[in-house]
C-alpha cells in the first residue's frame, strides 16, 4: 500500500478593489514535491465578479488567471518565471502580493487512498471555489 503523499495548496483569489479586501475564490494552485506535480485550475465565475465589481476588466482579470496555469506547466513558452525549477515556480505563485489577482495562505493536506494530486486539486476546486446553486 503506497503512503500517503503531502502536498501544499493555496486558493488564487480576485480581489478587484484592493483597498477593500473583498475577493472572490476562483482557483486552486497545488504542489506535491514528492509526485513532482504543480498545477493550478481556475474557474472564474464572471458573474459574481461583476457584481463585486461592475467595473472590472475581465480581460485582464482572465490573461492574469491564465498565466497561473502556464507558469505551472512551466518550459520555454511559459516566460521567465515558467522556465524556473518547479519548487522555485511554487514559490513565486503563492508569493503575497497586493494586486487583483492574489492567492490565500498556504495549506497542507494528504493524498489518501491512490488519491492523485490532480483529484486532490479538482476537490478542492468543488469545495472552496465552485458554489453550490440550489435548484
Amino acid at each position: 500500500m503506497p503512503a500517503p503523499s503531502s502536498f501544499d495548496y493555496a486558493i488564487i483569489r480576485v480581489v478587484p478593489r484592493v483597498e477593500r479586501e473583498e475577493f472572490i475564490n476562483v482557483g486552486v494552485v497545488l504542489f506535491c514535491t514528492t509526485q513532482r506535480f504543480l498545477g493550478a485550475r481556475v474557474e472564474l465565475d464572471e458573474a459574481r465578479l461583476t457584481a463585486l465589481a461592475p467595473d472590472v476588466d475581465l480581460d485582464a482579470v482572465r490573461s492574469h488567471l491564465e498565466s497561473f496555469r502556464r507558469v505551472c506547466e512551466g518550459g520555454k513558452d511559459s516566460g521567465p518565471i515558467g522556465r524556473l525549477p518547479q519548487k522555485e515556480r511554487w514559490h513565486w505563485l503563492v508569493a503575497p502580493r497586493s494586486t487583483v489577482i492574489q492567492t490565500g495562505p498556504v495549506h497542507s493536506g494528504l493524498c489518501h487512498n491512490n488519491v492523485e494530486p490532480r483529484q486532490a486539486l479538482e476537490h478542492l476546486l468543488d469545495t472552496v471555489v465552485r458554489v453550490k446553486r440550489s435548484a
